[in-house]
């Protein structure tokens, strides 16, 4: 009897992959080489995030409703020395990261998406503002002229802050991983998962709130009251947005919309990273290039290695690093999917079997159409 997805027969790939996931297995297959693709672009990506976050998060608190942050990228440390290299681009891209946040700030959804858009949190922003106003004149006058533009910008300053506190987290994982990695205990993709979901399941209730300081006064923006947490309502958000939608990237589809290249229902964009097309990194205007470059100069050596003797070798190394992080984020969902399932995926009793089924069915269905197949 054939297994149904959403009372459809479920193609041989994807029972393939819910098969593997029941038996303990993650989305990407268990190797050597997808192991240590996945342990060496992590470390990479830990410590490009931890430059990220901490922009994100001083953008955040210090450059609170400043309408032309023009030094928002030096954290409060500018220099002429910095602004040469940051001209040169001998830098990291903190673009990329502002470019992951407004793609959670345009597809929001979840509990810090409607907060944003409560009584409670309008109050807040309104209490904010007046502050931020009460010595600027000119910032007054426009916010008379435009009332609607700051507290739109207050939302903004949300997401700057809940993104940048997600990836607080996620790249002292990783970095750990890395590192446990060289001591010998992790030692397959499985290894890999579990140590990602022990952490994502270790922060999923610490709670997310965000206030600033104005005027030597701190306003909470958004208040433990609110009753956000580090799981639900920053990573999921940023999982669905940055893994699976994002935006259609400049240059490789028309946004015409008579050529319908582009859906018309935001709901079934699949631009994400799992769906990415690895070929198009490297051309000029592709966003994820710019991560890319970032994770170029922190491979560790013998992931260089691999590259190096790799077909074309270090000619097409940003094509090679994009497939091993889309490798990587496959490993991060699985982790996800496994925290999120009612009940663990491997467990052989019918009624939990039957919920883990249900869970799984639309999760699979859209990762049909991802870049998972090709990365066997």
């Amino acid at each position: 009897m054939s297994v149904l997805i959403q009372n459809k027969p479920i193609d041989p790939n994807l029972k393939t992959v819910k098969l593997r996931l029941e038996a303990g297995g993650a989305l990407l297959p268990e190797s050597a080489e997808n192991l240590i693709e996945v342990v060496g672009i992590l470390k990479s990506y830990g410590v490009v995030l931890g430059e990220y976050y901490k922009n994100l998060t001083y953008i955040s608190e210090h450059q609170f409703l400043v309408v032309f942050p023009f030094f928002k990228f030096f954290n409060g440390n500018f220099s002429l020395s910095k602004l040469f290299h940051h001209l040169w681009h001998d830098r990291i891209n903190l673009e990329f990261a502002e470019y992951c946040m407004k793609a959670m700030f345009w597809h929001g959804g979840g509990e810090l998406d409607a907060y944003l858009d409560s009584e409670d949190f309008k109050n807040r922003a309104k209490e904010a503002i007046a502050a931020k106003v009460k010595r600027n004149p000119l910032l007054a006058a426009m916010h008379s002229l435009f009332p609607d533009f700051l507290p739109e910008q207050v939302r903004l300053m949300t997401y700057y802050s809940a993104l940048g506190y997600f990836w607080s987290f996620m790249s002292p994982m990783f970095l750990e991983l890395s590192d446990r990695y060289d001591r010998g205990e992790i030692t397959s993709i499985t290894d890999v998962v579990k140590h990602i979901q022990d952490g994502l399941v270790a922060a999923a209730s610490v709670p997310y709130i965000y206030k600033v300081k104005l005027n030597d006064d701190y306003y909470e923006i958004v208040p433990a009251s609110a009753n956000l947490t580090f799981l639900m309502d920053t990573a999921v958000p940023y999982v669905e947005a940055v893994f699976f939608r994002s935006f259609p990237f400049r240059g490789t589809v028309s946004y015409n919309a008579q050529e319908h290249q582009i859906s018309t229902e935001i709901s079934q964009f699949n631009y994400g990273v799992l769906y990415a097309d690895p070929l198009p990194v490297g051309g000029a205007g592709i966003p994820p290039t710019l991560l890319m470059q970032d994770m170029r100069h922190h491979l560790p050596e013998y992931l260089q290695k691999i590259y190096r003797e790799g077909d074309r070798g270090k000619e097409d190394v940003l094509v090679k690093i994009c497939l091993s992080f889309q490798k990587s984020m496959f490993c991060v969902t699985t982790a996800a999917l496994r925290g999120l399932a009612p009940h663990p995926l491997e467990t052989q009793e019918p009624q939990e079997k039957q919920a883990n089924e249900k869970f799984l069915a639309p999760w699979l269905e859209r990762l049909s159409r991802s870049r998972l197949y090709t990365l066997q």
